[in-house]
């Protein structure tokens, strides 16, 4: 619910500063119509590089990757109490 505030106060703020600048003509008619398509291009390219960042980023987790390994073990002992083969893998 907070990104959604957030989500609709940028806008609400990005379309304040559109409606502003064209009462107030500080940019001319012809280019405030272009500002929305800027807007969206930049938050693309914010997206985009963010997502670039956490790959190079990808965090390792040696603590959930070994509690992964002892729920799968614990996983093929039941299977086995249970008589079902589950294989060397």
């Amino acid at each position: 619910m907070k990104h959604v505030l957030k989500l609709l106060s940028l806008l609400v703020v990005i379309s304040a500063l559109w409606i502003g600048l064209l009462q107030a003509s500080i940019i001319p008619q012809s280019h405030t119509w272009l500002l929305p398509i800027y807007v969206i291009v930049s938050l693309g390219c914010y997206g985009l590089f963010m997502v670039g960042v956490g790959l190079m980023r990808f965090p390792t987790c040696p603590q959930e990757a070994s509690l992964l390994q002892q729920d799968i073990a614990e996983g093929k002992g039941f299977l086995k109490q249970k008589g079902v083969d589950v294989g060397s893998n």
